[in-house]
């Protein structure tokens, strides 16, 4: 694919779908604000994603906000020696990146060992030695399994973990966080045997009628219910909140979605937040089963609620199996079988859902990612939305991988927000060989949503997915690989729509484009300091690109 260059990007930011990032707070439609900055960048290349101003060389801050955009005369202007001034000669300036669908605190390595490694051989050393440390008969945990990254070019299975640690009962959590692999003590003490029937909405996988370890959705649920688990203390998810919010801001990530929260982890946030360590803005969206819902519900909280560092956002349910766990329910089956993937809401329990969380002030976000799935989610959407007045409420399908026409047209006039995967086509390569080549024409469809003026929304869903702006800008862009192999190929969008997806659009969805996503006076100052323009490298090296400085509300929270 071409790159863009500047004068490209000036000629076309006017002309991109749906006008968003235009608005801003009364500061910003009158102009600048007063007053003495506290901290200019001069001599940038500053990419602002604002269409009637898509480009300048430098940017005023003044406290938490954007003073002025604009030249470096015009920026100079609010400076005094009190001013901490910034030389961004060779260097590129964009808004603070936003994740629309994350899990920050799901990996919870603190009470886990982490097993994202190349061989089985090294997993097994891992969770042997986490063993080692474990009260005897207490679950050992291992956390960011994945199983197609393995050199072996095997899944890992309960004889593996067998071999190594047969006295404690082991979960293997895959990063999805659809699927597990367990040993035989965990099968022995869940009282789950080669005959144990599969329950509603999951899986028990076998191979000649032999339990394989692996496990599914709701088969899942018995093993959290037996046995001693790790402790995840105050203390500690607090200290994962911060080392999460940490670990995005050095990733130029400055805004995120909790896309599945519960009361534990709305604590967390508020804990970090309190001592002074929460390095990102959070859209909290909680669980439809949770009891910090029925909380917010009893409490007469609703979508909206919070401030600009955490607020509320819709609430989220899921109705359908894994992209990367190749469990999602299509039309048609995965490559090679007749599995057609597994379905964790029927169409009754989706309208119960809707309307309740409607009932009760609340936008609605619903993990679907197969098409019948999506059709399934939109036949409730529609329902809820026949005879409504008013604004788009801006309800949302989670991921929404795979589509057709038929659906893109129904989610246009619906008015909801796809989020599909941003980093999935070059990160999970192998996953692709069981969808086919055919499919993939169809999945995380950024080029279709575009065209069809869909604000699509930036999704990563870390930890499923690497939640790295860069990466995801590359991977839609390229649709390649870590082979080199392209996947989908129609899908390809350019830079400049990549870049406004994650950060315009980013912000639409959680109704906040108008404090964040785009650099304009008045709005919050979030930003990032790239030592290259996107545009200007070869496209299948921007995941390369090094982010320098991450601002946030006009501080800085990472630097180089």
């Amino acid at each position: 694919m071409s790159r863009f260059s500047r004068r490209k990007f000036l000629g076309t930011s006017a002309a991109l779908p749906l006008g968003l990032g235009l608005g801003g707070g009364a500061a910003a439609q009158s102009g600048l604000l007063t007053g003495t900055a506290s901290m200019i960048i001069t001599g940038a290349n500053i990419l602002t994603m604002n269409p009637s101003q898509p480009l300048a060389k430098a940017i005023a801050l003044r406290g938490d906000r954007i003073l002025a955009v604009g030249s470096d005369e015009e920026i100079l202007y609010f400076a005094n020696a009190g001013t901490t001034r910034i030389d961004g000669r060779g260097l590129t300036v964009t808004p603070g990146f936003i994740d629309a669908h994350s899990h920050p605190l799901f990996a919870e390595e603190a009470v886990g060992v982490n097993v994202n490694l190349r061989r089985i051989d090294d997993v097994k050393e891992a969770l042997a030695g986490k063993a080692a440390n474990t009260p005897p008969g207490h679950w050992v945990r291992g956390v960011m399994y994945d199983d197609t990254k393995f050199e072996d070019e095997r899944p890992l299975n309960r004889k593996d973990i067998d071999d190594v640690v047969p006295d404690h009962p082991v979960y293997v959590g895959h990063r999805g966080g659809h699927t597990g692999v367990v040993n035989s003590m965990a099968f022995e003490i869940a009282g789950v045997d080669d005959d144990t029937p599969d329950p509603d909405g999951g899986r028990f996988f076998r191979e000649d009628g032999a339990l394989t370890g692996k496990v599914a959705e709701h088969a899942r649920e018995v093993f959290f219910q037996v046995g001693t688990w790790p402790v995840m203390d105050r203390a500690v998810r607090q200290q994962s909140a911060t080392i999460s919010s940490k670990n995005m801001a050095a990733s130029g990530l400055t805004s995120t979605t909790d896309a599945y929260g519960n009361y534990d982890d709305m604590v967390a946030y508020q804990d970090a937040r309190d001592a002074g360590e929460l390095y990102f803005r959070i859209a909290f969206m909680p669980g439809g089963n949770s009891k910090v819902y029925e909380g917010l519900k009893i409490a007469g909280l609703r979508s909206g609620f919070g401030d600009d560092m955490i607020r509320i956002g819709a609430v989220k349910f899921s109705a359908d199996g894994s992209a990367s766990e190749r469990t999602m329910y299509m039309s048609t089956p995965y490559e090679g079988t007749d599995d057609n993937g597994i379905l964790t809401m029927s169409q009754e329990e989706i309208y119960d859902a809707v309307d309740d969380a409607v009932a009760h002030g609340f936008r609605v976000g619903i993990h679907a990612n197969g098409d019948l799935t999506i059709d399934m989610v939109l036949k409730a959407y529609e329902r809820s939305l026949k005879g409504r007045s008013g604004p788009n409420p801006r309800h949302r399908i989670e991921h929404c991988s795979l589509i057709n026409p038929d659906l893109l047209a129904r989610i246009k006039a619906a008015g909801v927000v796809p989020a599909p995967f941003y980093t999935y086509a070059h990160y999970h390569g192998n996953k692709w060989v069981d969808y086919g080549e055919e499919k993939m024409e169809s999945m995380f469809a950024h080029r279709s949503f575009l065209d069809a003026g869909i604000p699509v929304a930036p999704a990563s869903d870390y930890t499923p997915g690497p939640y790295e702006p860069m990466m995801a800008i590359q991977s839609m862009v390229t649709r390649k690989d870590i082979r080199g192999r392209v996947w989908g190929p129609s899908q390809r969008i350019s830079v400049t729509e990549a870049m406004r997806i994650c950060t315009v659009h980013g912000a639409y969805a959680s109704f906040e484009e108008n404090t964040k996503g785009s650099l304009q006076a008045g709005k919050l100052a979030d930003l990032v300091i790239l030592e290259n323009d996107p545009h200007d490298v070869d496209p299948d090296s921007i995941v390369d690109i090094r982010i320098l400085r991450t601002v946030l509300g006009g501080q800085t929270v990472y630097e180089a």
